[in-house]
């Protein structure tokens, strides 16, 4: 069935307090794609962020992000006083996060609600006891972090680091109620990210979540399951994940990720794969998987390296991951990012999943991109996006286009001129025209924004995931034009 969606992550919300989260503008926000005939909203990784901001380093793969906590709904609960919040500087700029001011600011105030909080309450009691496989080694981790100045478990004294059981325990009692904080901040953030996704579902808007391939160093996966990755006998890596260089970065990127030991983990038949695919099945309606072609062949760069200039190609564990996950949860809605340069190896394993691929109009208009992604190649079990979160909006990315890029665009689209200013709906249009299935748009296209508006720039330090939409850029007219696209284009998602 022919339908779309939007791309927008949670922190692009408008809020009052300073970052998008479980506000209502979230349900505005749910009610204005299902106003404009949209049957998908996705969203980036919602875990809790540390250096950098980037939802793809999180300190856990299983805890969500505790900026995403709606305050009006704790002021509503009385843990919170309005005055309270109101007196707090989350910066005065609505179309960007101020990263700095909110970490001073947010974590004082869900202080504060904690200490109002009830812990002998019977829905905290039961959901701490239901999610105790993840949560409690990260609580453990965060107030032991904490307790360290944010420093990484790699930077911590050998009995912790290495958890030893006695410095366990007395760490446990240390800082009991440091641990118990971060497990009242997730109960907050799951009872409110619940009722969100019920919200949605009710009015018919699927939500798309995107889980990364890798997990950060700085984490507690790493910190409690050593044993799933390539570290060496004293809790190091031996080599980290990145890609090689390319026409984008000469140098490579790298992302500092561990690997994984696949392994050691196709001998306890990838169960931790596994209860991460079915945990992340009950928080989102579709699961996109980031990096697709890396359980393939993965990219591994020695430990210590400045750059991915010298890594090497490792074989990963390939279709047989995904066919455990098949075994153990049945049919899986899964979205596999197959972006970039893919192998005939990687072809087949998309083609066994039957997972549909990515596609990009930007792609498929630019000269640097070695591969085909011109729409008249897509297959019907696809996804067709104009852009992703690591690029540039349409505009922004149409005004840098190569001239001759340019030329070949207007005789693909048959049309005489490409402006700037009609770019991003000219390029929509493609997408929504295509064959695949699903097409999903990035707001800012259809915002019809420029550069400024782009929420990331791929290994480039500072200036990320801060992009914020105002309360008037998604108004009537733009509802109106969406679905006036979706119908024309039959993705109203009706039969």
């Amino acid at each position: 069935m022919r339908c779309s969606g939007v791309l927008m992550p949670i922190t692009s919300l408008p809020s009052k307090y300073g970052i998008g989260c479980f506000s209502k503008e979230a349900y505005n926000f749910i009610d204005s794609l299902k106003a404009a005939g949209q049957s998908y909203w996705q969203i980036l990784p919602i875990g809790p962020t540390g250096y950098g901001d980037s939802p793809y380093q999180s300190f856990s793969a299983f805890a969500g992000n505790p900026y995403f906590i709606d305050l009006e709904d704790l002021i509503d609960k009385g843990l919170l006083s309005k005055k309270e919040c109101d007196d707090c500087d989350f910066g005065d700029d609505r179309r960007s996060v101020d990263y700095d001011k909110l970490y001073k600011s947010r974590y004082g105030l869900l202080w504060i609600a904690f200490g109002r909080f009830d812990s002998n309450d019977e829905e905290y009691i039961d959901f701490k006891k239901e999610n105790q496989s993840w949560l409690d080694d990260y609580a453990e981790y965060m107030a032991i972090k904490d307790s360290k100045d944010g420093v990484s478990w790699d930077k911590w004294e050998d009995d912790i680091r290495l958890r030893e059981e006695s410095a366990l325990k007395e760490y446990r009692e240390a800082l009991a109620e440091d641990i118990e904080f971060y497990k009242f901040l997730q109960y907050m953030f799951f009872g409110q990210w619940n009722k969100l996704k019920k919200y949605a579902g009710d009015r018919e808007v699927g939500i798309i979540g995107d889980i990364p391939i890798y997990v950060a160093y700085d984490s507690s996966d790493c910190w409690s399951h050593r044993e799933m990755f390539m570290f060496d006998n004293k809790g190091y890596p031996k080599c980290v994940a990145g890609c090689p260089p390319d026409a984008f970065s000469k140098t490579g990127q790298l992302w500092g990720n561990p690997i994984y030991d696949w392994k050691k983990q196709k001998k306890n038949g990838y169960k931790w794969w596994i209860e991460r695919v079915k945990y992340n099945l009950s928080l989102y309606d579709v699961v996109r998987i980031d990096h697709f072609r890396g359980f393939d062949e993965y990219y591994t760069i020695p430990y210590g390296n400045k750059t991915a200039k010298y890594g090497k190609w490792e074989k990963g564990p390939g279709i047989e991951l995904f066919d455990k996950i098949k075994e153990s949860l049945g049919d899986v809605n899964i979205i596999a990012e197959d972006l970039g340069y893919l192998t005939e190896s990687v072809k087949q394993m998309l083609k066994e999943s039957g997972f549909p691929g990515m596609k990009l109009i930007q792609f498929a208009f630019d000269s640097r991109e070695s591969g085909n992604y011109l729409p008249y190649t897509y297959e019907k079990n696809s996804v067709v996006y104009t852009g992703t979160h690591d690029n540039n909006t349409l505009r922004g990315w149409y005004e840098e286009l190569a001239y001759s890029d340019k030329e070949y665009a207007m005789k693909y689209l048959n049309k005489r001129s490409i402006s700037n200013r009609s770019a991003s709906y000219d390029f929509i249009k493609v997408a929504l025209s295509a064959v695949s299935d699903l097409a999903i748009i990035p707001i800012q296209d259809y915002l019809n924004m420029g550069g400024e508006a782009r929420i990331n720039t791929p290994s480039v330090l500072g200036g990320n995931w801060t992009w914020r939409m105002t309360e008037g850029d998604l108004n009537k007219k733009v509802i109106e034009k969406m679905r006036e696209l979706a119908v024309l284009y039959h993705r109203t998602g009706e039969e």
